[in-house]
């Protein structure tokens, strides 16, 4: 992107009044600009962006491929074979050197792509006042002029002088160093120099509000802001490397030197045994081309941006792609009740009427004493209705105002039918409210709903019989027991309204009991299922009461029976080393404030856990930071938390959350199937040149071979193992261990074994071909052959091709039959054939090559078997999913 505009000599705002200000910007303030007034301004100012480091060209790509040190030295070779004769080896090589660096440039140009799509889906937005309307905008967007809204949470997004506060304060630490909140003011200032921290009437980009509301005019956006005044110092640079991509980098640059060692060793060797010195050196340096790994980072790089951004369209926008890699290590999920695992809407669940509890579904809703029931929840209600017909109003009243109209009471027609005369609103020492209602008749009829300890002692009688205060109060501890917020329903009729409306609340009828609740999500307690049975600990972490906490957890599955609940005052009374024994088997905390959950996440990690932790407001950023995986909520969430978090839910759904760990956990063996295929294949070409000598042989495979193989067969399959989809058992076992070698569990065993199985079988094809001339191409299919059956079989560590079958990655199917189509034209179409120097094989030769290279898919096949069958790896999983469980 380019860098914006130059801004017009700075004017000082801070010592203009509000009216001023707007004049000289040309902006009505109550209004904001129009769409063309905004269009013209972006023209002129530019975006609201930053300078940052400027994307790569593709010539620029091309030339860090081509800048390799061994690919130069190949080129190198390659020209001085071509000066020296050997012209038909020389324009093969350059050309498979420069489809090679192409198809790095592919590889980078995708990754370089996907982050930058990943960046625009977290732009940040503000809201802003244009034509009248409030629209929710990106920042890049804003132009000076524009009125900006801001409220507790935000981060300021363009230099803005203010023109009304409401008690706000900001924090300009990140600006001024100051540590201590600023309050703002609206008047002009005096003083033409005065200190970024003393301009109290401007709120500066980048800087977090943290109390109170403000409308202010963008005064400055882009370089023209504070901050982008040392925008050159801000500027991004390339993006840190993930810890899996530096242990990479950090293990490919010991193999290269182990590599280059081997091939000054095999150069001498073939000398020493007269070969030709230019073939030697053309072979030698090919393979050491071919076997060092030096792709492996940034196939790292694509398969983590690839995985974010398909992470992002399921609902989970990951801001720090090391969070990627991360999330396969998660053993703790701390996360918020209300909206996330729950719908964060009340709705009507249980009620107890006639002597009996009912649920919402089963109520009748006709005769007495349903329909009076139904009546005073719709009566009783100060819900009003958008021109849409939706219910707008305090979230308890909505769900009674909709069971009511559930069972055919709306709240709208009886109250043309009984208009409210008097009303008695809710306050909290009352704890309940009372509406009266004039009947057709010329009498009034009283409803009262609230608490039930304040109704009850109310009542005299109940509209289905005799009244049982105890009984009653009973029924209403056995619904609040069970998480649900209980309110008693009751009414009176009069003749007229009373003097004092407070004498309507005597002398009651007690009509029943109803219980709301904030029902869960759809989908969270298979989730919650899913995380135990994949070793991941779900916690909830909540304000709310700890009776509410401990019903919804015991309805998602989170804890069984009467679980403990430890509550906010207890987590400060506890030190911390009783505080982590206490988490031994704590799975709710309720009543907890944000400092708590920091203390929490701390407390965990101590122990070992790898956490990730939820959180929606501006106080929970410290929690959010501290954890392994801050998830910051996108709906609900405020721009701060956004910041400090890793990933960000875009739906607040618990169940996205499960769904990015196990996203996580595919990406991650994903990168395992690659490492593992590129390595065996490297293993199985070093073998096969490596050892031709020692058992006396020449050494089969021509340069153009070595690097056909790289490109063809190495290259192109393990791109296309990115998109193999997570294994059955993905969310079957347990987490990985962050300090986990990506070569653990086996892998170099693999590496070692089938890259010399596949490096053996070839030696052997070259024993049993006919002549030295056709052992060359029989070697040649072997090698290709053998690579791209060792593909298709390690999809899965463990489970069997024929169970997967071809179709369930469609990618790899294509490229490994594309793969054997080209592998089989440089045998039988002439002009191929002329190039990589190859003979047609005979169609016994043939069945030869693709049955010796089978020997390496069956083999992967059987290991595969032995796995399922013996691995105690298995059962130990097992064991620890369940004690996790």
């Amino acid at each position: 992107m380019p860098p914006p505009r130059s801004a017009p000599e700075p004017v000082r705002w801070h010592t203009l009044p509000e009216d001023e200000v707007t004049r000289r910007l040309g902006v009505d303030p109550r209004a904001g600009l129009s769409a063309r007034d905004h269009a013209a301004r972006l023209a002129r100012h530019g975006p609201n962006a930053l300078a940052h480091a400027p994307s790569k060209s593709l010539i620029a790509m091309l030339g860090d491929q081509l800048r390799d040190f061994m690919v130069l030295v190949l080129i190198a070779a390659a020209i001085v074979s071509g000066l020296v004769g050997e012209l038909s080896d020389t324009l093969p090589i350059v050309v498979i050197v420069g489809l090679n660096a192409t198809l790095g440039v592919v590889q980078e140009r995708r990754a370089a792509r996907a982050l930058e799509a990943l960046r625009e889906l977290a732009a940040p937005s503000a809201r802003v006042l244009r034509g009248g309307e409030v629209l929710v905008v990106a920042t890049e967007e804003l132009v000076p002029g524009d009125v900006v809204l801001l409220e507790a949470g935000n981060l300021v997004p363009a230099d803005l002088r203010l023109v009304e506060v409401a008690s706000l304060r900001i924090a300009e630490a990140a600006l001024t160093g100051e540590a201590d909140g600023v309050d703002k003011v609206t008047h002009a200032l005096t003083g033409d120099d005065l200190p970024l921290g003393d301009r109290a009437n401007l709120a500066f980009r980048g800087t977090l509000v943290t109390y109170g509301r403000a409308v202010g005019v963008a005064v400055a956006t882009g370089a023209a802001t504070e901050v982008g005044r040392i925008a050159g110092l801000l500027a991004a640079g390339d993006a840190p490397r993930t810890p899996l991509q530096r242990r990479l980098e950090h293990f490919g640059r010991r193999l290269a030197w182990a590599v280059l060692a081997l091939c000054a060793a095999l150069f001498v060797a073939g000398l020493a045994r007269g070969e030709e010195p230019v073939r030697m050196f053309l072979t030698s340096v090919s393979l050491a081309v071919a076997a060092i790994p030096e792709a492996l980072p940034a196939v790292v790089t694509i398969a983590l941006a690839l995985g974010a951004r398909r992470m992002s369209a399921h609902g989970a926008l990951v801001r720090r792609l090391p969070a990627v890699e991360t999330l396969g290590s998660i053993t703790t999920i701390g996360s918020d009740k209300t909206g996330t695992l729950t719908e964060n809407r009340m709705q009507l669940e249980a009620l107890h009427v006639a002597g009996r509890r009912w649920s919402a579904q089963e109520a009748p809703g006709e005769g007495e004493p349903w329909t009076e029931l139904f009546r005073a929840l719709a009566l009783s209600n100060d819900v009003t209705f958008s021109a849409a017909g939706e219910a707008v109003g305090e979230p308890t009243e909505v769900a009674l105002a909709a069971a009511a109209l559930a069972h055919g009471h709306d709240r709208r027609e009886l109250a043309r039918r009984l208009p409210r005369v008097a009303e008695l609103p809710f306050d909290a020492v009352r704890k309940r409210m009372a509406t009266l209602h004039a009947t057709a008749d010329g009498a009034v009829v009283a409803y009262v709903k609230g608490a039930p300890e304040a109704v009850l002692p109310l009542c005299s009688s109940e509209l289905a019989g005799a009244l049982d205060r105890d009984t009653w109060q009973r029924s209403a501890e056995e619904l609040a027991a069970s998480g649900l917020r209980v309110l008693a329903i009751a009414r009176r009729t009069l003749g007229a309204t009373p003097e004092d409306v407070r004498d309507a609340e005597q002398e009651l009828e007690l009509l029943g009991l109803v219980g709301l609740v904030d029902p869960p999500r759809p989908g969270v307690a298979q989730a919650v299922a899913e995380c135990r049975t994949a070793g991941v600990v779900p916690i909830m972490i909540t304000g709310d009461h700890p009776i509410t906490a401990r019903a919804i957890a015991r309805r998602i599955g989170i804890v069984e029976g009467e679980a403990t609940v430890l509550t906010g005052p207890e987590v400060a009374a506890l030190d911390d080393a009783r505080l982590a024994a206490r988490l031994e088997d704590a799975r709710v905390f309720a009543r907890v404030d944000p400092a708590q959950k920091h203390r929490i996440v701390s407390a965990l990690q101590a122990r070992g856990e790898i956490v990730a932790m939820t959180g929606d407001g501006v106080n929970d950023a410290p929690a959010l930071e501290r954890a392994d995986i801050g998830v910051a909520m996108g709906r609900g969430g405020t721009d701060v938390a956004r910041e400090a978090a890793h990933m960000v839910l875009t739906d607040d759904d618990f169940t996205t959350l499960v769904r990015a760990i196990r996203e996580g956990r595919r990406i991650y063996d994903n990168v395992r199937k690659f490492i593992r295929y590129t390595m065996t294949s490297n293993t199985g070409e070093i073998v096969a040149v490596a050892l031709a000598p020692a058992v006396g042989l020449p050494i089969a495979l021509l340069p153009i071979h070595i690097l056909w193989i790289n490109l063809v067969t190495d290259g192109l399959p393990g791109l296309a193992l990115a998109e193999e989809p997570a294994e059955r058992d993905v969310m079957r076992r347990p987490p990985r261990s962050p300090t986990e070698s990506v070569f653990a569990h086996g892998m170099w065993r693999h590496i070692v074994g089938f890259g010399a199985l596949m490096g053996g079988v070839s030696l052997l094809a070259q024993a049993l071909a006919a002549t030295p001339g056709r052992a060359s191409s029989l070697v040649f299919t072997v090698l290709c052959l053998a690579q791209l059956g060792h593909a298709l079989a390690i999809r899965s560590e463990r489970t069997s091709l024929f169970a997967l079958g071809l179709r369930s990655n469609r990618t790899l199917t294509w490229v490994v039959a594309g793969s054997v189509g080209l592998q089989l034209a440089t045998l039988y179409v002439p002009p191929f054939g002329a190039v990589f120097h190859t003979v047609p094989l005979t169609v016994g030769e043939l069945a030869l090559a693709f049955a010796l290279a089978s020997a390496v898919f069956i083999g992967v096949e059987f290991e595969k078997l032995a796995l399922r069958k013996f691995a105690p790896e298995g059962r130990a999983a097992r064991t620890r999913i369940r004690a996790a469980g």
